[in-house]
């Protein structure tokens, strides 16, 4: 099996675990410990200095959660992987890492709100400035290079707006002026999109989203294309910042991990079959979905991703008082502000993920009032369809 090279259909089930050296167990076995005992003082000290591998204590490292890091290394084509407590924690970890006091982040212009916030508490704390451009082409993001800029952070597609952003103009760009690219994939999954592939140097997830997939798990992983990079992180910053994930979770998402691919066919296809009920709806303005083939990024999102995935933007005519009440007509669909999950998830981003972001920012990124996040489920579209029919019915 080693001369040729697992599907990541297959990838997902078996990287990472060797079941003889766990009794047989074809499930792998939940560690659920804080610390390990040594033979004796000497391997003690041996593997305290790094001369001999092996576990230490839990933060250090857990077999559980230490075969979650190989199997999302794989399946994202990185060489190493670190698993947090929370999708924050990675990003925290690693704009801490490729950063120092004075520095500056180029980002794409719409992220996560949680995300702003973490960039302006670090420009506040340690003068470490950011801009939020857009990432058309390459001459665009040179313009807004320093002396001082160290990488590049994005996520594409971006958290709301569904805004693609061309991963081989930013590899170039970084490239050329030894920049750092970071990518949080969270949107599509590694099933869909693999930016390492594209040339970036980092890679990261919420993994509470589509990686676990069933909405009860809190976690982050981060995928690094240099193993040394990667130990150097889990060495400093993931030990003393201490945003590690439970051994009890990894094993959940490694549970998780194995339907991902029929997951993510089974969002996608749902919908791109709600998109199509959407583009009839006379309440509806304007639709964001990379694989809409209105979609003026339509053929960036064929060249990056294998599918359009599981979520959806919309506005709603009306503005905000519109929006929020087709949202509480909604009976099937869930208000709620996490996505990937099985259940299909509806939220507000002005008044709820973005909402701490200030209105200039918001509008900057195309966060209006009027703009609605879907997530859609792995429920039978028809179903959902009705509810939204008859949600809609509401704002005659």
């Amino acid at each position: 099996m080693k001369d040729h090279p697992l599907h990541k259909d297959t990838v997902v089930i078996h990287e990472g675990y060797e079941d003889q050296e766990h009794y047989g167990s074809l499930a792998v076995p939940l560690y659920q410990t804080s610390t390990y005992s040594f033979e004796n003082a000497a391997q003690g000290a041996s593997r305290f200095s790094g001369n001999e591998e092996g576990y230490i204590y839990s933060r250090l490292g857990n077999p559980t959660v230490r075969v979650l890091e190989e199997r999302i290394a794989a399946i994202e084509d990185g060489a190493a992987a670190l698993a947090f407590g929370s999708g924050m924690a990675a990003v925290s970890a690693i704009l801490t890492h490729v950063t120092k006091a004075g520095d500056h982040v180029l980002c794409s212009r719409g992220i996560y709100g949680c995300t702003f916030g973490l960039l302006k508490i670090m420009e506040d704390k340690y003068k470490i400035t950011h801009d939020l451009i857009r990432m058309d082409n390459e001459e665009e993001i040179e313009k807004f290079i320093r002396p001082e800029t160290v990488c590049i952070y994005l996520e594409t597609p971006i958290n709301p707006t569904m805004e693609l952003v061309n991963l081989e103009a930013v590899v170039n760009v970084g490239k050329k002026h030894g920049l750092q690219v970071i990518v949080d994939n969270t949107f599509t999954s590694p099933y869909l999109q693999n930016p390492i592939s594209a040339g970036a140097d980092f890679v990261l997830h919420s993994a509470t989203k589509y990686i676990n997939g069933h909405g009860d798990v809190v976690g982050g992983l981060l995928v690094g294309k240099e193993k040394e990079e990667i130990a150097r992180i889990r060495g400093t910053i993931q030990k003393d910042y201490g945003g590690i994930m439970s051994p009890f979770d990894a094993w959940l998402l490694i549970r998780g991990l194995k339907t991902l691919p029929i997951r993510m066919e089974r969002h996608s296809n749902n919908a791109e079959k709600l998109i199509a009920f959407l583009k009839n709806e006379k309440h509806v303005e304007e639709i964001y979905y990379p694989f809409d083939k209105d979609n003026p990024q339509f053929d960036i999102a064929k060249r990056q991703m294998r599918a359009g995935g599981g979520l959806i933007s919309f506005t709603v005519k009306g503005g905000m008082q519109a929006a929020q009440r087709f949202m509480d007509h909604l009976q099937l669909i869930k208000i709620a502000v996490s996505l990937g999950d099985a259940e299909t998830l509806i939220q507000h981003p002005a008044t709820m993920t973005h909402s701490g972001v200030p209105a200039e920012d918001r509008l900057e990124m195309g966060i209006t009032d009027s703009l609605l996040r879907l997530s859609v489920g792995l429920e039978h579209p028809d179903d959902l369809i009705r509810d939204m029919k008859t949600a809609f019915m509401a704002l005659d």
